[in-house]
């Protein structure tokens, strides 16, 4: 029984000591989104303004911007991270 009481109070504190961990990857994780949108924000002006219009990313689906995008990217010649950057500006908009 004291076995029991150690091996269960030994995985709470366990499972307590992962939580500041989630949340600092949680944390660092939107920021990476936000400076990944900042950086889609000023991509899209260089590269698709000259253009197209700003349109709401809700006006197409993630697979028709995903086919979207592999054209444009080819056609202005952007790179991997240029294009990932200004697909997360134009979905959350």
């Amino acid at each position: 029984m004291r076995h029991r009481k150690f091996v269960l109070l030994l995985i709470c504190v366990l499972a307590l000591s992962m939580f500041p961990l989630r949340s600092r990857a949680a944390t660092e994780s939107k920021a990476q989104d936000r400076a990944l949108f900042r950086r889609g924000a000023k991509l899209w002006p260089i590269y698709c303004a000259r253009c197209h219009q700003a349109i709401p990313g809700a006006a197409y689906s993630p697979a028709q911007w995903d086919t979207i995008m592999l054209h444009m990217r080819a056609r202005a010649s952007l790179t991997g991270e240029d294009a990932t950057a200004i697909m997360k500006f134009l979905r959350a908009r």
